[in-house]
């Protein structure tokens, strides 16, 4: 079973809890901090899907952070954790993780203890970074958002490199996705949910799922692409990326 609530300490994060795992992890331009069975884990962003059981456990907690603001809080770049899962003391003095772990563990509920230590150590959410992401979930193109924030192209592609582990143009698509996903489990049409939400056509549609989720929109919505990333998405979803982290 998989629970979330949004972050009422952390801005834009999401707070989520999940039984053993199952299905695939869908990219959502998110990164997560997982509780697993007493382990401290980072959740990098992803370009595709990942399989069930990557991490293995009973049972996971984890809080979500809105795209682009994770890598402030862990001190690491978000490109050298694309498409991995890692230990926190990887990134983190030993003796300091085994400290947090300690107190996450307090916790009756650990998603409220990782809650806690997000906010105590994260720094002011940065708002360039909120702007590409809000400019990119509008549908700008990259090269209207690097004019209007007073940067050429590549900056912005190195900044967005850094915060959210790709460039701006696959974050775009990322966002997209995520944005037809919600429309295919609300129901709607197929080609309804391509035009409203930015692709050319149903076929344009079909092409990035198939890229993006490594599945087809048939299997999709019939359930069988497992569970598709919550945090951060236009709608709010039953499952989240970190359900199988």
């Amino acid at each position: 079973m998989y629970t979330e609530r949004s972050s009422r300490l952390v801005p834009g994060a999401v707070l989520w809890q999940a039984g053993a795992p199952g299905g695939a992890v869908l990219p959502d331009g998110c990164m997560d901090l997982l509780w697993v069975e007493g382990r401290l884990l980072v959740a990098g962003p992803d370009t595709g899907p990942h399989p069930a059981g990557e991490v293995p456990g009973s049972g996971f907690a984890g809080i979500r952070f809105a795209p682009g603001t994770a890598p402030a809080l862990l001190g690491v770049p978000a490109y050298e954790l694309r498409d991995r899962r890692v230990e926190l003391a990887d990134l983190w003095p030993a003796r300091t993780v085994r400290a947090l772990a300690g107190t996450v563990a307090s916790y009756a509920d650990p998603s409220a203890g990782l809650e806690e230590l997000a906010r105590r150590h994260a720094p002011a959410p940065d708002p360039l970074t909120a702007e590409v992401v809000a400019r990119l979930r509008a549908g700008e193109t990259v090269a209207r958002i690097a004019d209007a924030l007073g940067m050429g192209p590549r900056r912005l592609h190195r900044r967005s490199l850094t915060a959210f582990g790709y460039g701006p143009k696959t974050l775009a698509r990322v966002l997209r996705l995520q944005r037809a996903l919600a429309g295919v489990r609300a129901g709607r049409p197929y080609p309804e949910v391509a035009h409203t939400t930015g692709y050319a056509d149903q076929a344009h549609l079909a092409r990035e799922v198939r890229s993006l989720a490594g599945t087809t929109l048939t299997a999709y919505s019939a359930g069988l692409a497992g569970y598709p990333a919550a945090a951060n998405s236009d709608t709010p979803q039953p499952s989240g990326s970190s359900t199988t982290a």
